[in-house]
């Protein structure tokens, strides 16, 4: 039973890669078309997704997963080393250019989450992501490395919507993909009102930080 679960959970997994390729390449893309591209019968993806709405809210649910996962990781490698804690600014640099990298294979599907799940559903998937980032803003309101007349909770919507914003601009052309993660975390500190050279410095000290776990992490598995 245990194994026939497990081949099960593989198989929607696996259905589930397959369609974000196919949706990201047509959005329009059918249920028939992505059971070609898995090399399955239709049945088998109607056994996991009863209708097509079911698979992109599937696909919506493991993309926050994903995001929620990154935020927490980018804030535990800025910590890292840096006891007791580490600057407000560089940490949320940190977790936007980790949330970043996270969400840049989903922004393609945003359109689409927002017609089958709706903006209010994505805000309510995303909640624990915004308290985790006004946690980290109100830190920072507190310690003076943020100013703003806002509230941190209020901050944290601002951060959501901006990189929300931002994966639009991607889509459009207006704002290059390569670039767009530096961007993302620049703008994120301006908007709690960080001075553009300090909020600099934190995005290059957090791209060292990020390339510096990288390598770390392909080092551990040679």
């Amino acid at each position: 039973m245990t194994t026939l679960s497990s081949r099960a959970s593989a198989n929607r997994r696996r259905i589930m890669d397959i369609a974000l390729a196919e949706l990201v390449r047509n959005p329009d893309a059918s249920m028939d078309h992505i059971a070609r591209a898995a090399g399955v019968v239709r049945r088998t993806v109607y056994g996991h997704f009863p209708n097509r709405e079911a698979l992109i809210t599937a696909l919506t649910d493991a993309a926050v997963e994903d995001v929620s996962r990154a935020f927490a990781a980018g804030m535990a490698d800025a910590a890292a080393g840096s006891p007791p804690a580490p600057p407000a600014d560089r940490a949320l640099a940190r977790a936007t250019l980790s949330v970043w990298e996270s969400a840049d294979r989903y922004r393609l599907l945003v359109a689409l989450a927002q017609r089958s799940v709706t903006d209010a559903g994505i805000r309510a998937r995303l909640e624990p992501v915004r308290l985790k980032a006004a946690g980290l803003i109100q830190r920072g309101l507190d310690d003076g490395a943020f100013s703003s007349p806002l509230t941190s909770r209020a901050l944290a919507h601002v951060y959501e919507h901006t990189l929300f914003g931002l994966m639009q601009a991607v889509n459009e052309g207006a704002l290059p993909a390569e670039t767009a993660g530096v961007a993302a975390a620049t703008t994120v500190l301006a908007t709690a009102g960080v001075a553009p050279a300090r909020a600099a410095e934190a995005v290059t000290e957090a791209v060292r930080e990020a390339t510096a776990g990288a390598a770390g992490t392909a080092g551990s598995r040679r």
